[in-house]
């Protein structure tokens, strides 16, 4: 697997993390606030800068592919992450369109031209 498709996955696994830390702080007040925006601070430069490694180097991931893949790797764990800390519901069409996602994105991996 190119490197960058490694970096471009962390990265998406840091967007997820963004999200979860604006979440938490909607819920929280005083110092423990002042930690989820830490949080969210590290976790979005983190994201922002492994999208930008993943469509560098000798091996670059095309914008469009690389942006709508970080995205949706966030998108996804969002959605989990969501599930399992703010008890969001588990519908079936929440399921059947995070599994069409998923499978989306496995096949912009596959017919990406890196």
């Amino acid at each position: 697997m190119n490197i960058n498709w490694i970096f471009l996955i962390i990265g998406g696994l840091f967007e997820s993390g963004f999200a979860m830390s604006l979440g938490k702080m909607q819920h929280t007040s005083g110092a423990e606030r002042w930690i989820w925006l830490a949080s969210f601070a590290i976790c979005v430069s983190l994201s922002m800068w492994l999208l930008f490694l993943a469509m560098g180097g000798e091996r670059p991931i095309p914008t469009g592919t690389a942006y709508a893949v970080w995205a949706g790797i966030g998108a996804v764990f969002s959605v989990i992450l969501g599930i399992i800390l703010f008890t969001e519901p588990i519908t079936f069409w929440r399921i059947f369109f995070l599994s069409t996602l998923i499978i989306s994105l496995v096949g912009l991996q596959i017919v990406s031209p890196t």
